[in-house]
């Protein structure tokens, strides 16, 4: 599971612990040649969160559009934060194989999402976006206002992004766990940024452990952190977003089988 350079986003995961007899990779938006366009309409995504998904706070004549796909954990974290901050906006669902004219206009350079749409004006990366909204709407803060603790969550969530192999994964649980030691969230006694970035952990990490046939996450070996992914996935904000398991497993399944007709 690697989310290389950074990037926004790609997302592999192996079976095996040096190589294996797959690899898939979830490019947003970017990249996937996988015949897709019926996985959104089967699926739960960001715009049928909960009670109409739209947050509660009415913010005027801001408008505020979200661009994504249902399977992203990128989109979701942004959404997640909109969703925490209370901001009414419009969520626009993206074909992997066919993408709008807004999102090439809004991201002419990677052309992937997620995209925030502000005022017009279009905001790229989760992690950009994620520090945007916080500043832009100064509510509900999700960063810390100390300048060490904002540089060591953004250390630790590029940290978990790049894992790249089994044994990398192996190791970031053992980090994420002492991480939790004493605290309820890795934002302390509520969430924060870290529990946003961290968040596909709790959702995407088991449809990955069974397509890949690996248990990446062992609740006796992961006691805190298991019992943090049940915390996250009972939050409110993050209820109203779940999405079927088995609709994520079936996704990553079919592009499992279409990755591998197209490599033989």
């Amino acid at each position: 599971m690697a989310f290389a350079n950074g990037e926004e986003p790609r997302w592999w995961f192996w079976r095996g612990q040096r190589r294996g007899d797959f690899a898939i990779s979830v490019q947003d938006g970017q990249g996937c040649q996988v015949s897709g366009s019926g996985y959104a309409a089967e699926a739960r995504g960001p715009q049928q969160m909960g009670a109409a998904h739209m947050a509660i706070r009415e913010m005027g004549e801001e408008e505020v559009k979200l661009l994504g796909t249902w399977f992203s954990p990128y989109v979701h974290r942004v959404a997640w934060v909109l969703k925490l901050k209370g901001i009414r906006y419009e969520y626009v669902e993206e074909k992997i194989n066919n993408k709008s004219s807004l999102l090439l206009d809004c991201n002419p350079v990677y052309k992937k999402i997620p995209v925030l749409v502000h005022h017009g004006k279009p905001i790229v990366e989760s992690l950009f976006i994620i520090e945007y909204i916080d500043e832009t709407w100064k509510h509900n803060p999700i960063l810390s206002t100390h300048p060490y603790d904002r540089a060591m969550a953004r250390f630790w969530t590029l940290y978990i992004d790049q894992m790249k192999e089994i044994k990398q994964v192996s190791e970031a649980m053992e980090v994420l766990e002492g991480m939790l030691k004493g605290k309820k969230f890795f934002g302390g006694e509520k969430i924060g940024f870290l529990d946003i970035t961290f968040g596909w952990i709790a959702i995407w990490l088991g449809a990955i452990e069974e397509v890949a046939g690996v248990q990446l996450s062992d609740p006796r070996k992961y006691p805190l952190l298991h019992n943090w992914m049940n915390r996250f996935r009972e939050l409110d904000e993050i209820k109203d977003s779940l999405f079927p398991m088995e609709k994520l497993v079936r996704f990553f399944q079919k592009y499992r089988n279409a990755s591998k007709k197209a490599t033989k």
